[in-house]
């Protein structure tokens, strides 16, 4: 199936492999499937239809297999829009990112209404889990682990401890900017030292290339600076897009989707004034508010 961008194959290990989609932006996250024997495990779906199918034709080419299961590293519809085309799989994710699938259904398609999604209807995990889990691919050993609120309340990894490589999903991003609608600036950086604890050769992020332990440092590092941000505009009583509007992104400026500063400031502030963490903020106010700091529509190439 032909797709533009086209997205890219790696294999990281015997049998595990991340699925890439270029440039990594809103809507175009990445996957991966883990095969041995006869069994697949596919981590997470796509967002449209043609490119779940895409990431199936790719699985089956590389290992001659569909999926026996899937799991949903969180909630967002980028990873798991595309659920239903994995039928009959059973889905796993955690608790919380179940109820939100289910609480949401398909109704933030319309945040992005550019995007051809194709045929889809809801499918939510049937299978969840609260702490962790450990199954097996075949021979391969995988633990799914809830580390803490970071992109969500609700994020799982996936920990393959004999190659070392961890699937992340949205707590990290390479190359792109983090994403705290759901999650929490005041826990974020305690994800981030459990994933560094497991000592990962590879990290699969949710969107970007592949890499090493170093996307955990430039993320602390992107953590640490935006907490300034939110504690000058505390003490200035700025709104998250005056802030936003105020700030010098320096490094960060690159990364992709950088109008998520506006929402990432609002929680940070909704933090500070008592706020618990993943509590929910307004969609609706967030997303003209990056809208508003970009000066025109989310930008996305799926």
């Amino acid at each position: 199936m032909s797709i533009s961008p086209s997205p890219q194959v790696v294999e990281l290990a015997p049998g595990i492999f991340a699925y890439i989609q270029p440039d990594g932006g809103v809507m175009l996250n990445n996957a991966g499937f883990i095969a041995s024997g006869s069994d697949l495990l596919l981590i997470d779906t796509c967002a449209t239809e043609a490119r779940t199918k895409a990431l199936l034709a790719a699985a089956q080419a590389k290992t001659g297999l569909r999926p026996t299961l899937v799991v949903n590293t969180h909630h967002h519809g980028d990873h798991t829009f595309g659920n239903c085309v994995t039928n009959p799989a059973p889905i796993i994710s955690h608790e919380y990112a179940r109820r939100r699938i289910l609480a949401t259904g398909l109704a933030p398609m319309s945040l992005t209404p550019t995007v051809q999604f194709g045929d889809l209807v809801l499918a939510a995990p049937t299978i969840t889990v609260e702490s962790h889990a450990h199954l097996y691919v075949g021979a391969i050993e995988v633990h799914l682990l809830h580390l803490g609120v970071a992109h969500t309340a609700g994020d799982l990894v996936v920990w393959l401890p004999e190659s070392r490589v961890l699937y992340a999903g949205d707590i990290l991003f390479n190359g792109g900017t983090p994403f705290l609608i759901d999650g929490s600036l005041s826990t974020y950086d305690r994800v981030l030292d459990k994933i560094r604890d497991l000592d990962p050769r590879l990290i699969v992020p949710g969107h970007g290339d592949p890499a090493g332990t170093d996307l955990l440092d430039e993320t602390w590092d992107y953590l640490r600076w935006l907490r300034r941000l939110v504690e000058e505009a505390h003490e200035r009583g700025q709104s998250p897009l005056e802030a936003a509007r105020a700030a010098d992104p320096g490094p960060f400026s690159e990364w992709l989707d950088s109008e998520r500063l506006v929402v990432n400031i609002a929680r940070g502030l909704a933090e500070i004034n008592g706020a618990a963490p993943a509590e929910p903020l307004d969609y609706a106010r967030m997303f003209a508010d990056m809208t508003a700091l970009r000066g025109g529509p989310i930008h996305t190439l799926a």
